[in-house]
Parts: structure tokens; C-alpha cells; sequence
């Protein structure tokens, strides 16, 4: 039988990128709900796999972006099922936000490709084949690592970069799904007055990403794939 996976999206760029192919192979009839146009009023319990994937906005402006409340009521249902969920950039944020921790501004935008350390946990989860791959960094808020969620994964810019709850939650501050090798100059157009504000020159990401894109699919691939058998 085909199982389903639903991601809720942001931008129309900001897919599951590299990671379809994992989830087609693994047997996913994979849909999207893009946040702000359709409603996110699904049985949360009803897909095998829900993912809430990255977006420009924080997980605090909820009176600007009322979309938040309910990808949050979302995660709640999601989360009390007991069902794989999980969530990278903006939506590791709304899980830890929806797990009671802190999410708020860093005063850094960490944009680019840079390595992960990974903890004595994350060199024993799933996460183990991202070790010494540069992976795609893109955000300037950071969640605190949830009540009892095992801490995986940090940068020098930002410590908490990705966390476990169990093995049916995930949250990951950076982008493992991003198709840098194919697919990133939607990436850059879109979020031009992004990189401009902070000084970052997208010609120094293009070519990063000519030179480590396909070293990073094949281990994020790698880790999806683990982790998502992890969860079944």
C-alpha cells in the first residue's frame, strides 16, 4: 500500500528538494500545502509522514503572519499522534516552538555552506552521514533545543542546529533537502534583498554550491533515507 507524506510550504522554492526521490523510492505519494493559500485543516494524524519545511518569516510574529497559529495546532495534533513528523529552517522552529522551547533572532544571518559538529548523539543518529559534509545554512532566528530532545548538531555561528525527539521527531535548523546542484537560483533571486542586507555576495554561494551540492545530496539523501526507516 502507498503511504502518504504531507509537506507544508512557504515558498514555492522551498521544496523537499532532494529528498522526493528518497520518499518516492521508499514508496511516499508525496503532496504540498502551501501555508497562506490552502488550509491546513487536515487530519493531523492522517499522513504517515507530515514535514514542515523553511520559510522568511519567525515563528514569533504571529500577529503579522496568523498562518503561524495554525501550522502550530497542526504540530500539536501531529505531535500527540505519536506519527513521524518532521521539520527544517522555520519548521524545526514551529516544532520547538510547539514543544514549549525558545525560538528567537540570533543577530547573525548564516548563509552559506559550512560544516556541522555533530554531538556524541548526532554521531549516533541518522545524522552520522552529514559528518565533515558542507551543508546549506539559511536563516537568522534559532530555536533552543526542546525539553527532553537529544541535541545533535552545531555550528560555531548557531549551537543548536538540529534535534531528536524519539525517533519519529525531527528538527533540523539547517537545509539538508535543498537541491543546491540544480535548483538554487530560485533560491538566490528569491531571497536577493535577504542576501543584499547582509552582505553576502550570491555569486560566493553558486560556486560553493557547484563544488559541494553533489557531496551534500548523496549524504542527506543518505541520512533521510536512514531516518525515515527509523520511523517505521
Amino acid at each position: 500500500m502507498t503511504k502518504t507524506a504531507v509537506a507544508v510550504r512557504h515558498v514555492y522554492f522551498e521544496t523537499l528538494g532532494t529528498f522526493e526521490q528518497v520518499l518516492a523510492d521508499a514508496g511516499y505519494d508525496l503532496s504540498y500545502l502551501d501555508a497562506g493559500q490552502d488550509p491546513l485543516t487536515i487530519d493531523a494524524a492522517k499522513p504517515d509522514l507530515l514535514v514542515m519545511l523553511g520559510g522568511p518569516i519567525g515563528v514569533y510574529e504571529t500577529d503579522v503572519y496568523p498562518v503561524l497559529l495554525d501550522e502550530l495546532a497542526l504540530i500539536r495534533a501531529r505531535l500527540a499522534s505519536g506519527k513521524p513528523l518532521i521539520g527544517i529552517c522555520l519548521g524545526a522552529q514551529l516544532i520547538a516552538a510547539a514543544l514549549g522551547a525558545k525560538v528567537a533572532a540570533t543577530g547573525i544571518k548564516e548563509i552559506g555552506f559550512s560544516p556541522l559538529t555533530l554531538t556524541e548523539q548526532g554521531t549516533k543518529s541518522p545524522l552520522r552521514h552529514l559528518d565533515g559534509v558542507q551543508v546549506l545554512h539559511w536563516h537568522g532566528d534559532a530555536f533552543a533545543i526542546p525539553q527532553g530532545a537529544a541535541h545533535l548538531a552545531s555550528t560555531p555561528v548557531c549551537a543548536t542546529q538540529a534535534f531528536a525527539l524519539g525517533s519519529n521527531v525531527l528538527g533540523l535548523q539547517f537545509h539538508p533537502e535543498a537541491d543546491t546542484t540544480h535548483d538554487l537560483e530560485p533560491w538566490l533571486i528569491g531571497h536577493a534583498a535577504e542576501l543584499a542586507g547582509a552582505k553576502i555576495d550570491p555569486r560566493v554561494i553558486r560556486e560553493d554550491a557547484r563544488r559541494h551540492g553533489p557531496a551534500l545530496a548523496k549524504a542527506a539523501r543518505a541520512m533521510f533515507a536512514e531516518w525515515l526507516t527509523a520511523t517505521t
